[in-house]
């Protein structure tokens, strides 16, 4: 499925099989979740995509060839592959371990071909060994490799402090992320669009402490706060939701304008904070994390025909939990 410009839907498409070229791994792709990301892409939110792009970059597959230099990996091997595609290895940010800020990053199924397709090829360096196929199928991992790895990190920059943490918007990452938290003995308050009570009753099913609308107050304030929801207009609801020297951690990609608030609202040391892509570190510690949990991941099945009606039932929060093609 081919992303041709903004505004359209994707088109289907006969094309060759890609050839890996060094350090990269031919994948038979699995199954590929469907993230919000993927509708920014379409929206045309997201500046200068590859055009045209295969959308998808929750890819689970497994080793079909070999690019030359290729090591730790074999034909037949099940792999992951997530957001960030490749880094340049040189930069400060690369050097210093946080290649999730790499100057020359590129982003699969952005500005490198993704996993809404029966193969594709990815960097060594980017491919995760996921956990064994009776724990976690093709299914149920694949929200685990954006969804899981994008909310662990928002969860990381919360600080190690923050025990009661609300989510805005309670999607795929919230649903995942709500478990880790309640392993790690914390409590969850999630925030939902005002009415939608079928998020609401999934988020107390998963254990919540309180569900209710966005621009409600929370019970209790709260030691930290991620807004998962694309809209500017959370963040000075989330620092009126936070205590003294609270964060709110920013999950997204892509978001609305923030509006102006006033200084007290951020004073008594409150901060607000961005989450960029990932590092290896989040996918390596998160993946192996998960099935220790165990996490659960509920999840919508399409196939690759249907990424389309896909996209719009994310769009209009038709399900809960993720929604992931099947190839």
């Amino acid at each position: 499925m081919v992303f041709t410009a903004a505004g359209r839907p994707l088109a289907l498409e006969e094309r060759a099989l890609p050839e890996p070229r060094a350090a990269q791994l031919q994948l038979r792709v699995h199954a590929c979740g469907v993230c919000r990301t993927d509708l920014h892409l379409l929206d045309g939110e997201l500046p200068d995509p590859l055009v045209p792009v295969i959308p998808g970059h929750q890819i689970v597959g497994t080793v079909t060839k070999l690019g030359e230099g290729v090591t730790g990996f074999s034909k037949g091997a099940r792999v992951g592959v997530p957001w960030l595609g490749w880094t340049c290895g040189d930069c400060r940010f690369c050097r210093e371990g946080r290649e999730n800020l790499c100057d020359a990053a590129k982003f699969t199924g952005y500005t490198l071909d993704g996993g809404y397709a029966e193969c594709v090829v990815a960097d060594q360096r980017y491919c995760f060994p996921l956990p064994p196929e009776e724990d976690y199928g093709d299914l149920k991992v694949a929200p685990l490799l954006c969804a899981g790895l994008i909310g662990y990190r928002s969860l990381r920059l919360c600080g190690e402090d923050a025990v009661k943490i609300g989510f805005y918007g309670f999607g795929a990452a919230a649903h995942i992320l709500a478990q880790v938290v309640r392993h790690r003995g914390g409590s969850v308050f999630a925030f939902t669009r005002a009415g939608d009570a079928a998020a609401q009753d999934f988020a107390r099913k998963l254990g919540c402490a309180w569900a209710g609308n966005s621009d409600e107050v929370p019970p209790e304030p709260l030691d930290a706060a991620i807004i998962f929801a694309p809209a500017g207009e959370l963040v000075p609801a989330a620092l009126k939701a936070v205590r003294k020297g609270g964060r709110v951690v920013c999950g997204g990609i892509h978001m609305s304008d923030i509006p102006s608030f006033p200084y007290a609202q951020l004073w008594e040391e409150r901060s607000i904070q961005s989450v960029a892509n990932l590092t290896r570190r989040d996918g390596e510690e998160f993946l192996e994390l998960a099935p220790r949990i165990p996490v659960e991941t509920s999840v919508t099945a399409f196939s690759l025909e249907e990424a389309n009606e896909a996209l719009e039932a994310l769009r209009s929060g038709a399900f809960t939990g993720a929604a992931v093609l099947m190839m």
